[in-house]
Formats: C-alpha cells, structure tokens, sequence
C-alpha cells in the first residue's frame, strides 16, 4: 500500500498579491493539516527553512499545533536539517511531539539544500558531510538507547547521560531525506533507514539506478526487503480536470521556480519545459485526481515500488480555498484511486 501525504513548507507566498499575514497563513495552514486528518490522508510533513517567505523554522512547534487539532494522520518533519543541529534536541522536540500525538511523530532528516542555517547556527559549509555523518550516528544512538554515551569532532561528549523524554513509539521512525548524491542512497541502506527522495525536477524514473544503491546498501547489510521503504517526494496539484489544474498551477511554478533559479543558477521555467515536467515521465504530478492517481502508480512501478508519496504544494499563487479543494480531492478520489491500483 502507498501511503499518501503532503508536505508544507509554511509558506506565505500564495494568493492575493502575496499579501496574507504571517498570522493568517499560519491559521491556515493548521486548517489544511486538520483538512488532511478528516479526508484520509496518511501523513502531513513540515520543512525547514531560515527565510522570510517561509514560516516554518520551528517545524516540530507546527507540528505539536496540527498534533492537537488531528486524531490519525501521521506528522513528520519534512526535512530537519540535522548537520545545523543538536541531535539531542531533535530528538527530545520530536519524542514531545511524539506523546503529544499519541504516537504519530516521524522524523524526516536531511542535509538541507537551503544552506541558510549553517552560518545561522555557526557552522562551516565545508563540514557539510561530515556533520550530518556524525550527527546522525548520534540521533540514532538517542532513539535506541534511553541512555547514551557517545564522542565526536563537533559536539561535547556525552557520557552515560539519560536523554528525556522518550517518544511513545517504541522506536521513532526516522527517515533519510536525500537529493541526488549516491553516498547518501548508500548510506541510508547501509543503516536500514526508511528513504525519502526529493525529485523536484527532471524525470523521475532517471531516480531508479539511486534507488536500486540503496536497496543493494540494506541488503548487504542484512535488512530484508521489506524494511527498506522508499518514499518520493515531488511537487503536484489536483484539480477538478487536468486543464484547470495546469491553468491554476502553471503561473505560480513558473514565478516561483524561475525566483528559484536566479538564486540557484538554474535556467529560467517556459511553458514548453513545464509541459514536458507534466507528461508521463515528467516529476510534477499535476491534474485530475484520475491522472494524478495514474502518475504517482506510474512512478512506484519505474521505481521498483515505493512505499509513500508526498506532494508539495506550496506555490506562488495557489489561494487557501484552492489548496484546501486538493486536500480534499486527494483524500476522497486520489487515495482510493492509488490503493485501487
């Protein structure tokens, strides 16, 4: 079974000029997590990012707010920038969270393609690797052993010290969250962690021979099949028909994603590129719940199965009400669509 989800980056930036507060957006963002809760879908992840358009650095605070207003869906981070992190904290913010919710807290961890938090925090870009290395090694001690002693390059030591509180679950799932940089696909099977793929461009199935590293990865290891789930994460938007939802879609992805490669270096985004990201191999699943469902089963299968879709749908000049018809589309036809098969 595919579970289904959507991950928010708290943005700001939609609808009306961009004018809505920070206050409002915030409001409606917990509406669309409660939204997600009462139509079925799976789980709601929250980013991480240091910048004025994004509200959303406090992820595990969000998440405790929605954790109070939902009853079954799943709240994760999407991701934690863990190299600009304490894991100590992580995993005590994330363990509240955990008992807050009854048991539905998922860590999503990352080195984060947005670098605003590592001179934010007071650390080098050139330890980009070796910090999240050895940060996770430590986060996953903290989730297995209530106490913990352990020594490194970039953190004090800790030494036979308890960390509280302990998360619900018996052991909080943590998932590798990971662009394209084969190391980390190794990395993830090598430790039997659960693998979030961000396809934000492209192609998708290009993705498979990454995937297929880490499978061998965990294998090697000794993780049998079934523990190396994979997840993808791509941008998307459901709509009454496929014309209506590129008509709402397009003009917002094109502003933001041409902002986007300014910063990055990435060319800019014409129609004729954006129809070829909506076609049948293409990573942007937008449409009608029909050929939405169609795409993200269509993607499982060029992947070898994947376990979990996570559609990002934060978008320049995408309204409120707007969002909030996907939600529901993609929990009353998209979901039972996908299980159908």
């Amino acid at each position: 079974m595919i579970e289904i989800g959507i991950d928010s980056f708290a943005s700001a930036m939609y609808g009306d000029n961009n004018t809505l507060s920070s206050v409002d957006a915030m409001e409606q963002l917990l509406q669309r997590i409660e939204l997600a809760d009462q139509v079925g879908l799976d789980v709601f992840g929250i980013g991480e990012h240091h910048k004025k358009e994004f509200l959303d650095s406090a992820t595990a605070v969000i998440l405790s707010a929605a954790a109070a207003r939902t009853k079954n869906i799943r709240l994760a981070s999407a991701v934690s920038v863990l190299s600009a992190a304490d894991p100590v904290r992580v995993y005590q913010e994330f363990a509240t969270l955990d008992l807050v919710s009854k048991g539905r807290a998922e860590i999503v961890v990352g080195r984060g393609s947005s670098i605003e938090a590592y001179p934010l925090f007071g650390f080098n870009l050139n330890d980009y690797d070796a910090l999240f290395k050895e940060k996770l090694e430590l986060l996953l001690q903290i989730r297995d052993n209530e106490f913990v002693s352990w020594s490194g390059k970039f953190r004090p030591a800790i030494n036979n010290l308890p960390v509280y509180p302990r998360a619900l679950q018996e052991k909080l799932p943590i998932w590798l969250g990971v662009g394209g940089t084969p190391e980390s696909f190794v990395r993830a099977g090598s430790l039997g962690l659960p693998l979030m793929v961000a396809v934000i461009g492209g192609q998708t199935y290009r993705f498979r021979p990454l995937i297929d590293l880490y499978r061998e990865a965990g294998k090697a290891a000794g993780y049998k099949p079934e523990e190396l789930k994979v997840g993808l994460h791509s941008p998307g938007y459901v709509s009454g028909s496929t014309e209506k939802a590129i008509e709402e879609y397009y003009p917002g992805y094109a502003e933001l994603w041409t902002k986007l490669g300014l910063e990055r270096g990435w060319p800019p985004v014409t129609k004729d590129k954006f129809d070829g990201l909506i076609d049948d191999k293409g990573v942007l699943v937008v449409g009608s719940p029909e050929r939405v469902a169609e795409k993200i089963l269509t993607h499982s299968e060029s992947l070898g199965g994947i376990s979990r879709f996570t559609f990002q749908m934060d978008n320049a000049g995408l309204t409120h009400n707007q969002l909030m018809s996907a939600i529901e589309f993609i929990g009353t036809k998209v979901i039972p669509l996908v299980r159908k098969g």
